[in-house]
């Protein structure tokens, strides 16, 4: 049987109506995420419905922590001036830059890397399989699940939140989507450390993040 509080979250998840809701999780035997995934193949999701739309305002912020060592300057956009002036998506926005200061992301999405990055992450996990004597039969199962925690290392959408580890980025911003009732998109970020690039104390300066993401 499925709960009425599973439907109603499933519905403030995704934006779509009670009844396509409930239809969902019963598909899915009660599983939650195959359900939103389930919305969203039937295009019932407000955030997929969404997505394609156009979003030319937004909001630029900035975000400086450990005493001026680390910085980072980030776009999201939204459709309308209201939204981007609400202090949900405000909040959303400066979550998104503590997130990047702490972990780093080298991409937004996994569509943004090279064909050729990709063949060379490929190689260097086959290599690394090869010469642990992983038979060659599962040589490629291997490479694959280690190329998929590249990405969630690498794109920022696929990493786990750093304040609630059981989520990921992509699922913070489609709850935005559905909140605020507009396609929101993170455009582009840039992240600076004091000194990178030159001989420094990397050793201190990685335990230092290391202990800033324990905090935050």
């Amino acid at each position: 049987m499925i709960k009425a509080a599973v439907v109603k979250e499933l519905r403030e998840k995704t934006g779509a109506g009670m009844m396509d809701c409930k239809k969902a999780l019963v598909e899915a035997e009660g599983d939650f995420d195959k359900a939103v995934t389930l919305l969203r193949e039937k295009g019932l999701s407000a955030a997929a419905k969404k997505s394609g739309r156009v979003t030319a305002e937004g909001l630029v912020d900035a975000y400086i922590h450990m005493g001026g060592k680390i910085g980072v300057l980030l776009e999201v956009n939204c459709e309308t001036d209201f939204v981007a002036k609400n202090e949900e998506f405000k909040e959303f926005v400066r979550n998104l830059c503590m997130q990047i200061a702490a972990t780093n992301p080298q991409y937004i999405s996994r569509e943004e890397i090279s064909q050729e990055e990709l063949e060379k992450e490929r190689e260097i996990y086959r290599n690394q399989a090869l010469r642990e004597g992983k038979p060659e039969k599962i040589v490629d199962k291997i490479v694959d699940g280690k190329l998929e925690k590249y990405f969630q290392e690498a794109c920022l959408l696929e990493q786990q939140y750093i304040r609630d580890t059981d989520r990921k980025i992509m699922d913070l911003l489609k709850d935005q989507v559905a909140k605020l009732g507009e396609n929101i998109s993170i455009r582009r970020f840039s992240r600076f450390v004091m000194g990178e690039g030159l001989e420094k104390r990397e050793d201190n300066l990685a335990a230092e993040v290391e202990a800033m993401t324990r905090k935050e």
